[in-house]
């Protein structure tokens, strides 16, 4: 058994996707709940328990439970397969060939040096220094200190490395992974980190990628290198890609409808462990367009809580302006006396609470910061305000909040509404002129519109897969061309041979009760190679949810009914765009003259109305 398939074998889709969705509901034999792809009042999300699978009405996505982590963490196969194996209590090997590839190498890499320098803080000697900094001056209990796998690299240059070769990796391995400083003019390597606390960043689904290291604090007075080193950019880490904490934070910023992004890794921990778990830290940096993004995919809601010093709200300038392009409702919290996050939830939580709860609409915020700096008694500084706050009101995407906030303009700087208005809209024509890049193509797994005929294709063949006996009425009913859609053909005319090639049609044994998912399923990956094509297997799955969704409660007297109804609809659709193509054809040639021909054309017409005709008859 290969190892996904082990991992399947051994979780239950439900359990695993609860965790991400917490409202999943039973409905009948199925569970279900609003999309966790996008914004959405009534749910569009369904899951079988007994197939083991799920789909997205609202997006189209759909699969298994190791496809469903692909989506919701934006994982590739095998790093949604290191989520789940320690779910399910399936080790992965290096011997597995999905495992061998060069990212996991370096992953592994990371995992092992963040286990080596956790033992050290946890147990050695060498980290005493570092232990009572953690624990007692900064608070953190060891507990948190496990769940985090803080570390402490000792005043070494080899240790490290002489353990991971030891581990069957290679020198060069653990140069590119960041770990390694490479001798200048010789072959050689020494270890990058040596006499600091190691503080691990993961991506957002568990995996180590980098660490930031925080000199030991009997050195911090003499060390020249800084305060703070951290792991450069490899192929597994770039700085401006990964969100601090997020990994521990989403479910808990999805509960909350909001993230909290503080600046320091200290503030994030310190949080988590006072019970905040909605809070993610910058590191120190600029909040990219690449992190609000990840940020996105579980809350559209950013609280921005930086430092009061001048780094500090740069930074935070710097994350508002990203955070508005990516249409993100902002707001910012400012702590008293200008303390730091870290600080106020160890002494006092309920400040913290009480901060989060006053915390300021953006431009509020931007308004309180601008007027704080001019003197709008003085008409240099009302200009200097318009000047400053026009173009960040012009960035507001909502044109009534714009609106709002260009009328609050004008009655804090005692100024006519119009004179503000003109300057901004010559702002904005200005910008309109420089080009602007491409439109972003529709995502991946959009999707596109569905005809009516497609859906009625849809239902028909979900009538036939929830009630295989109706499969004989079908057979004799409906032909390939009158269902709608490539993937709805395709996965008919599959049905057919399978029913009477495999199953043996009508005279076989088990001809009522034909269809079973994963054999057919198995039938159409033997039939296509190793994957199913045309989307047939992602069809399958929805049409299978979706005859469980909306045909459940249908006798079979009653799923007869339905099948003629959808089947006599098909067909009327499908003999209404014959009919279009021959009248369009028939002005064609009326148009250029050919009396002959379109008189032929006619009596086409007349004959497909007639065929129609009695083939609907035929089916009452």
């Amino acid at each position: 058994m290969q190892v996904s398939d082990e991992i399947k074998a051994k979780l239950d889709v439900v359990d695993v996707i609860r965790e991400y969705v917490p409202n999943l509901k039973a409905v009948g034999s199925n569970f279900s709940a609003l999309s966790p792809f996008k914004r959405e009042k009534t749910p569009s999300f369904f899951v079988s328990p007994e197939k083991q699978i799920w789909h997205c009405f609202s997006t189209g996505k759909g699969g298994d439970v190791i496809t469903f982590v692909m989506e919701m963490e934006g994982l590739s196969f095998v790093e949604a397969l290191r989520v789940l194996a320690p779910k399910a209590g399936v080790v992965l090997r290096r011997e597995n060939p999905e495992m061998t590839s060069k990212r996991n190498r370096l992953l592994d890499i990371m995992e092992s040096a963040a286990i080596f320098y956790h033992q050290i803080l946890m147990d050695s000697p060498l980290a005493n220094s570092a232990r009572e900094y953690i624990f007692k001056k900064r608070g953190l209990l060891e507990k948190t200190a496990i769940d985090w796998q803080i570390g402490f690299s000792p005043e070494s240059w080899d240790d490290l490395l002489n353990h991971l070769k030891k581990k069957g990796f290679n020198e060069p391995e653990i140069f590119t992974a960041g770990l390694a400083i490479k001798k200048e003019g010789r072959t050689s390597f020494y270890n990058r980190f040596r006499g600091r606390i190691m503080f691990p960043i993961s991506e957002v689904n568990g995996n180590i990628v980098a660490f930031t290291a925080r000199v030991s604090p009997e050195k911090e007075a003499t060390e020249v290198m800084g305060k703070y080193i951290n792991s450069p950019e490899t192929p597994t880490y770039s700085k401006g890609r990964v969100v601090f904490g997020l990994d521990k934070a989403k479910m808990a910023i999805k509960e909350a409808g909001y993230a909290i992004v503080v600046e320091g890794q200290m503030d994030c921990i310190s949080a988590h462990q006072a019970g905040f778990k909605n809070v993610v830290a910058s590191s120190g940096t600029a909040f990219t367009a690449e992190q609000l993004k990840l940020l996105k995919r579980y809350s559209s809601n950013v609280s921005f809580c930086f430092d009061m010093d001048e780094a500090g709200q740069l930074a935070a300038d710097r994350a508002i302006r990203e955070a508005m392009a990516a249409e993100m409702n902002i707001k910012v919290i400012t702590l008293a006396d200008g303390k730091d996050p870290d600080e106020l939830i160890r002494h006092n939580p309920e400040g913290w609470i009480e901060a989060v709860k006053n915390s300021r609409h953006v431009m509020q915020y931007c308004f309180d910061k601008t007027f704080a700096a001019h003197n709008l008694k003085e008409s240099e500084g009302k200009r200097e305000s318009a000047r400053h706050l026009l173009p960040i009101i012009g960035r507001l995407k909502d044109k009534i909040e714009q609106d709002h906030w260009l009328k609050k303009l004008a009655e804090s700087l005692n100024v006519q509404e119009n004179a503000l208005r003109e300057t901004l809209n010559d702002s904005l024509n200005k910008d309109k002129k420089t080009p602007r890049p491409p439109e972003m193509k529709i995502p991946e797994g959009e999707t596109r519109h569905q005809t009516r005929e497609e859906k009625l294709s849809e239902a028909f063949l979900a009538l036939v897969v929830k009630f295989p006996s109706l499969m004989n009425y079908a057979l004799d009913k409906v032909l390939i061309d009158h269902v709608q859609g490539v993937a709805n053909k395709l996965i008919y005319r599959s049905l057919i041979i399978y029913y009477n090639d495999v199953i043996g049609g009508q005279l076989a044994e088990n001809a009522e009760n034909w269809f079973e998912y994963s054999a057919f399923k198995a039938w159409l990956v033997n039939q296509n190679g190793s994957s199913v094509t045309n989307g047939q297997d992602k069809l399958l799955e929805k049409l299978v949810i979706l005859a469980d969704r909306d045909f459940s409660n249908l006798s079979f007297d009653q799923s007869k009914n339905e099948i003629i109804k959808t089947v006599r609809s098909l067909k009327d659709l499908y003999y209404s765009s014959l009919y279009k193509e021959k009248e369009r054809q028939i002005a064609e040639e009326e148009r250029k003259g050919n009396a002959q021909e379109a008189e032929r054309l006619f009596k086409e017409l007349a004959e497909l109305k007639e065929e129609k005709k009695n083939i609907l008859n035929a089916d009452e």
